[in-house]
Parts: structure tokens; sequence; C-alpha cells
């Protein structure tokens, strides 16, 4: 995230997605308006994928101490959807995040986003039981999934 533009496309393209499935809560809010304050002054990132001039996706890397990272608030809008852009968001989070010397990455999502539990599976986050990483702020998550960099 370089610019106030970045910002604001963090926040609409998750702002979209998190609309079209669930409800909007204060967690994702919270986050969503400061990303600055939130994540990356708090060593973290906020990646955004470009085609060109257009901004394409994005995903957050939240660091949340002792090592431990969160893959945060990743979207692709839906006219871009299919192109794998997901999958550059996510394994340039991970390679940020082993930069920043992470030994654990984790993540909660929802059941309805089968493509996107799906696309963390593929890359090798496993589903582990509910609370097992923190209490989650979210409502709606009921998966919950860790990726080891300590290998």
């Amino acid at each position: 995230m370089r610019t106030a533009a970045d910002a604001r496309a963090f926040k609409e393209i998750n702002e979209e997605w998190i609309h079209a499935y669930f409800t909007l809560e204060p967690a994702d809010s919270h986050l969503l308006d400061n990303p600055e304050s939130e994540i990356v002054a708090k060593g973290g990132q906020v990646l955004i994928a470009r085609d060109g001039a257009e901004i394409v996706g994005c995903g957050a890397v939240v660091p949340e101490g002792h090592g431990v990272y969160e893959i945060s608030k990743m979207g692709v809008p839906p006219r871009h959807r299919g192109r794998g852009i997901g999958r550059l968001v996510l394994e340039a989070a991970i390679e940020y995040a082993r930069a920043q010397g992470a030994t654990t990455l984790y993540l909660e999502s929802n059941s309805r986003l089968a493509n996107a539990v799906h696309l963390y599976e593929s890359v090798g986050f496993e589903h582990v039981p509910p609370g097992s990483l923190r209490d989650s702020p979210y409502a709606r998550a009921d998966v919950f999934m860790k990726f080891d960099l300590s290998d």
C-alpha cells in the first residue's frame, strides 16, 4: 500500500465481498478504516495487485507477535476472479511474512467462501480447531487455518 488510493481500494474491494456474503462487522470496519495504523505501522503490509494501472486484488499481512502473522482481508473484485490473482496475492503475502521472520501464519474464513478455502488448502494451510490460534473477532468465522513457516 503506497497511496491513499491504495487504501481506498483495499477498503472498497473488501467491503464489496463482505456485503455480498455477510454483514460488515466492527472488526472489519476498524481494520479497513485504519490500514496504516493497524497494519503497516505495526510491521505488516497491505498488498495491492495491479493489472497495469488498475487495482485487481488485495490482501493484508498483519503481525500478531511472537512470529505469528495473520493473512487477512484478501479480495478480488468479481470481474477479475478466475485469473489467479488471489493465488498471486496469497503467495506474495506468504513471502512477505517469511521475509519478516514469521514462523506461523493463520487465517479465519467462512465455509461459504469455498473457492477461497480451497486456495488456502492448495498452498498448504491446514484446518485447526476454533480458538486454537486466537479468539476470533468475527461472528462469521467458521474456518480456521494455519501455515507453519518454521520448517
